[in-house]
């Protein structure tokens, strides 16, 4: 089955870093949201089996996009691609229902390994 992936990034340079290196590790099937409020509208759409989001966003952030995804599906893998790497912010994310964690600045292989480990 093709990876379908939603990514949500308030900054459309960090999105085309994410669009490179997903598409480097042959995820082709990706849609942008600029902001949580967005990436909660267009995950209510439907069809997505893959989330990145980042966790500093105007209006709804990173930890509220997980909660809000989590309300209607408790499956879709969710990776949170921050530079918020304090233990306490891990575990904040944890309860909320992230699946993963990926730390900016971050390479193809990390990204690669991340999806490999939630079956992407």
């Amino acid at each position: 089955m093709a990876t379908r992936c939603l990514v949500a990034d308030d900054s459309s340079t960090m999105r085309k870093i994410i669009l490179r290196s997903l598409n480097a590790v042959g995820v082709t099937d990706i849609t942008e949201a600029a902001d949580g409020d967005e990436a909660i509208k267009l995950f209510g759409g439907g069809g997505f089996n893959l989330v990145l989001t980042d966790w500093n966003m105007p209006g709804k952030s990173g930890l509220e996009v997980i909660q809000a995804i989590r309300t209607t599906n408790k499956e879709v893998p969710i990776i949170m691609v921050t530079t918020e790497a304090e233990k306490s912010r891990v575990l904040e994310a944890i309860q909320a229902g992230v699946s993963d964690y990926l730390v900016k600045p971050f390479t193809a292989d990390t990204l690669r390994e991340k999806l490999a480990k939630h079956g992407c």
